[in-house]
């Protein structure tokens, strides 16, 4: 089954100075300095509009001013999502004394005046926060990385590729539950991807919910039908299944999209074998021995095919022909000489056409197999 690994991105957000401030002379500074800043991309204008606004707190009614706070987070939050390596040196507490002023402004009567500037400063902190869990990733340590992607989630919950990591880190935490139900929203959402089905799927089977696996598979396909490797899955459950008949509707694609896949040609042979449809089946193992002449089963079960059909001539009254049978019979014997399987079959078909001296030849080898 063909799997492709999930890649963690980082969440990326543009900075931007669009907000809605009653630009007042006292708070000019500050507008001034985020402006050069996105103009010259320069760190000393985040500091310096730090610098302006933390100057404008001197009383404790300043501190609690909801538009010298909003002006505070969005600098702040800013200079935590841009200056990743710190080179502000900004303060241990620096992190968790924005949070803190993002939730208490969030909580206020008047936070809708402000909710452009408040949701740009939530989220520069999950960024913040999904850059934290990254680190924790790096090092396998997938559960300190799950908290701090839940913590992201909080401040961007319409950043659904949250729901990604979130269940990548309970997957490695072997929370398969929990991260098959993150990876199925991932897929009920319009934008889903085939590694989102393909991970969903892989949890429901590791819990052996086979039935969920494929109703994932079969929504992955309704939303992406032209991927095939969600065609290859759901084959290969109605494969393992033995469920043949739903399994045959998918095999014309299948095969022209494999066209030079051994392993997919016998699949559809052994597929038309059991459903009676022998003239496809004797074309797909053909055609699975001519792209890999060393697999034992496709020449195997070829030459079970071609004895079945001798069987059932036989039992119409004509004459048994086993050349055909035989040939592929001793092909497979020469591949797998000690395979008992395809020795009993082979007895079966010298019985039949009555060639005594390879029944022997048959017997003998067996008995050395029963003696070993």
């Amino acid at each position: 089954m063909i799997c492709r690994k999930i890649i963690l991105p980082l969440l990326i957000l543009s900075f931007s100075t669009s907000v809605a401030f009653c630009q007042t002379e006292v708070l000019k500074g500050v507008v001034n300095s985020l402006a050069f800043y996105k103009q010259k991309k320069d760190l000393k204008y985040l500091a310096n509009a730090k610098k302006s606004v933390d100057s404008l707190i001197i009383t404790r009614a300043d501190s609690v001013d909801a538009e010298k706070t909003v002006y505070r987070i969005v600098v702040y939050s800013s200079i935590l999502y841009i200056d990743s390596l710190n080179k502000l040196n900004q303060p241990a507490n620096f992190f968790a004394q924005t949070t803190d002023m993002v939730n208490n402004l969030s909580s206020k009567r008047k936070a809708y005046k402000y909710q452009a500037e408040i949701d740009y400063s939530k989220r520069c902190l999950a960024n913040v926060y999904i850059r934290k869990a990254f680190l924790y990733v790096n090092k396998s340590d997938f559960g300190n990385a799950l908290q701090l992607f839940q913590s992201a989630q909080k401040y961007a919950p319409s950043f659904k590729q949250l729901n990604a990591y979130i269940a990548y880190s309970n997957n490695k935490l072997g929370n398969m539950q929990i991260a098959a139900k993150y990876y199925t929203d991932l897929v009920n959402a319009d934008s889903t991807k085939a590694e989102y089905v393909q991970a969903a799927s892989n949890n429901y089977k590791l819990l052996g919910d086979t039935a969920s696996a494929l109703n994932v598979i079969k929504k992955g396909r309704k939303l992406l039908p032209n991927d095939k490797t969600l065609l290859l899955d759901e084959a290969n459950i109605y494969s393992n299944r033995k469920d043949y008949r739903s399994l045959a509707p998918l095999l014309p694609a299948l095969l022209d999209l494999n066209s030079n896949n051994a392993d997919i040609a016998f699949v559809a042979a052994v597929c038309y074998d059991h459903l009676n449809q022998h003239d496809k089946a004797e074309s797909l193992y053909l055609r699975s021995i001519d792209l890999n002449s060393s697999l034992y089963d496709p020449i195997f079960n070829l030459g079970l095919l071609y004895l079945k059909e001798s069987v059932t001539k036989q039992e119409k009254g004509n004459n048994p022909d086993n050349t055909r049978a035989a040939q592929w019979l001793e092909k497979a014997n020469e591949i797998s000489p000690n395979n008992a399987d395809c020795l009993h079959v082979l007895q079966l078909a010298y019985t039949q056409a009555g060639n005594q001296d390879q029944i022997n030849r048959i017997n003998n080898k067996l008995k050395q197999l029963t003696n070993q």
